[in-house]
């Protein structure tokens, strides 16, 4: 862009819109790093997620979040850490989609074709996009596989140390943090 405003604004026009999109990034950056965070630290509070304790830090989930994104920026491009996220949503999605088809019939109104359709359709677009990382850059591959099991290990660990005898969720929410 800034290439682009010099031979109508020139110098100090393209000086202009380098400012405006560093500002833009920055401001971008921050908003996500802020709701990904706050998203953390609900669910944290929740017992959703295990409690992030680091110091006293009064919200470690956003200390977690930029230290998360700074490992990810030192040891992956931005490619690699898209296709890592791409990854990583198709699956959920997936998933999503099967629960709700799966589990929720009696409690939720709608047409089982939907969810089933997107199933095919994000299945259909996770193996051509899997197919194609494998021939371009199988490390990606290799590292959303390790961090999927990852995942699935410290999520079963969390589900057998928050639930009952009998199955049932451990919430731990009292009235106050339904306020939140």
């Amino acid at each position: 862009m800034a290439e682009a405003a010099r031979p109508v604004f020139g110098e100090k026009g393209t000086l202009l819109v380098i400012l405006l999109a560093i500002i833009a990034t920055v401001s971008g950056v921050i908003a996500s790093v802020f709701s990904a965070s706050r998203l953390l630290g609900m669910l944290s509070k929740m017992k959703q997620v295990p409690n992030l304790k680091i110091g006293g830090f009064s919200n470690p989930a956003l200390i977690f979040t930029v230290g998360l994104a700074m490992l990810l920026t030192i040891l992956f491009d931005l490619t690699q850490i898209a296709s890592i996220g791409a990854i990583y949503y198709l699956i959920m999605d997936i998933a999503i989609h099967w629960g709700l088809f799966r589990h929720l019939k009696k409690e939720v109104k709608f047409n089982p074709a939907i969810p089933l359709i997107a199933i095919v359709m994000d299945i259909t677009i996770l193996a051509a996009f899997i197919y194609m990382k494998y021939i371009i850059d199988p490390f990606v591959l290799i590292v959303s596989l390790i961090g999927l099991i990852l995942i699935i290990i410290s999520q079963r660990l969390f589900m057998i140390s928050h639930t009952d005898s009998e199955g049932k969720m451990h919430m731990g929410m009292d009235e106050d943090d339904m306020k939140m």
